[in-house]
């Protein structure tokens, strides 16, 4: 309860592959449908990868601070078959939910950013990241030292809740 969506960072602080790996091991660690982990992820650290990601999506301007981000992507290819296809996007958001929570405990910031289901933001990530079009990008989550401390909001609302019924 004490993450947050952290969207400034600190300038010149770099991530390290060994970091990484704790927060992709993390994200791979989420529940999956029939185990099929149909996930793929695309770590980006290219000041110009970063920038360009900045350029096409709207609501992730902070991808110019940050000095990380990692795209959580559906793979088809991996999903289920029929009607259960659509699990892939269940799954990834298990995913990125770990990677967040992984973020925040390492002592990063980090910020879930939509891409899918918006056509016009999946097809730009998938340009500007040369993605086969099995390779769905679901999320852009840009990672860094957080700049300030983020304040949780209180989310709970017994109005929710339903036991037993509706």
């Amino acid at each position: 309860m004490t993450r947050t969506s952290i969207r400034q960072y600190q300038p010149d602080r770099s991530i390290s592959r060994d970091t990484v790996d704790i927060l992709l091991r993390a994200a791979m660690s989420a529940p999956t449908a029939v185990n099929k982990q149909p996930w793929a992820f695309v770590v980006i650290d290219s000041r110009e990868s970063l920038d360009s990601l900045a350029d096409v999506l709207p609501y992730a301007k902070m991808l110019r601070q940050a000095p990380l981000a990692i795209v959580t992507c559906g793979d088809l290819g991996k999903a289920l078959e029929g009607e259960a296809r659509e699990f892939w996007i269940q799954d990834v958001s298990a995913a990125t939910e770990n990677l967040l929570l992984a973020a925040h405990a390492l002592g990063l910031g980090a910020v879930w950013t939509g891409v899918y289901p918006s056509a016009e933001r999946t097809k730009a990530v998938q340009e500007r990241l040369g993605m086969p079009a099995n390779i769905i990008p679901l999320a852009v989550v840009p990672v860094g030292y957080p700049a300030h401390e983020g304040e949780p909001k209180d989310k709970y609302k017994a109005d929710n809740i339903h036991f037993g019924r509706w």
